[in-house]
């Protein structure tokens, strides 16, 4: 039985681009578990706080079946490796081949802003779940003004939201003993799993577009997104530095 590390040992954000806007990583303290950051952080930008992140601990269906309620999104860190490059590389070229089919509901943006991949897969978890996640406030007020954005005005929005740049701040210093620096850049990234229109959709806003992994539904998705999970880390069998997070309904 393989158990994931959590949050609180391996949860920073990486950026694969120079830019001239930069986040601070998004570390946990040591004393703070990291996927209570994630959720203080989109709890004070407006999402219900009858949902939370909360860790994977493995795989398994044991495991799976200790996550509290239902489960709407995924959340997946993993090391860019040249394996992991390279694999996407192919990936995306079968892709431009073949085509795939992205519903027009998924809501997608790139990630421009430094540091800030875990910002752009926690929004995607929760902006493409809106049908049951409720939001007010700040976020809610960036899902009504992006709604009809492509995906590249999405990330300039953000890179320009004061209000979220300070929360992510914020949130990337709680329980530190040393602030984060902003220009400190770490080779892990965060993509997110959800579930769309009867889809699978892989989330990283590193790619031009979302990816569509098949068929699935609400009453199979986490089943669906773990096996995936499975998938994404055979990728590089040297490489042990992995964590999922999920979105799910507190209990």
């Amino acid at each position: 039985m393989m158990v994931l590390q959590t949050t609180h040992t391996v949860l920073h954000t990486s950026s694969s681009e120079t830019i001239a806007v930069d986040f601070c990583n998004l570390p946990a303290s040591p004393s703070i578990i990291g996927s209570h950051v994630l959720s203080m952080f989109m709890h004070n930008l407006g999402m219900s706080p009858a949902w939370t992140f909360t860790d994977v601990f493995g795989l398994e269906p044991e495991l799976l079946a200790m996550l509290p309620g239902p489960t709407a999104a995924l959340l997946f860190l993993f090391p860019i490796t040249k394996k992991v490059e390279q694999f996407d590389t192919e990936r995306l070229e079968k892709i431009g081949k073949d085509g795939q089919t992205v519903s027009p509901d998924v809501y997608f943006m790139k990630q421009t802003v430094g540091n800030a991949c875990g910002t752009v897969g926690l929004f995607h978890a929760v902006l493409n779940t809106q049908n049951k996640i409720p939001l007010e406030n700040s976020l809610k007020q960036f899902a009504e003004e992006t709604k009809s954005m492509s995906a590249d005005e999405r990330a300039a929005f953000l890179a320009e939201s004061d209000i979220i740049s300070s929360a992510h701040h914020e949130s990337a210093q709680e329980g530190q003993t040393e602030a984060p620096q902003i220009n400190e850049h770490v080779n892990n990234h965060f993509i997110s799993l959800i579930h769309k229109n009867g889809a699978l959709y892989e989330m990283d806003g590193r790619k031009e577009f979302p990816i569509n992994h098949g068929p699935t539904s609400d009453a199979t998705f986490l089943n669906d997104a773990a096996k995936l999970c499975k998938e994404f880390m055979q990728r590089d069998a040297d490489e042990l530095n992995f964590t999922i997070v999920a979105l799910c309904k507190a209990d």
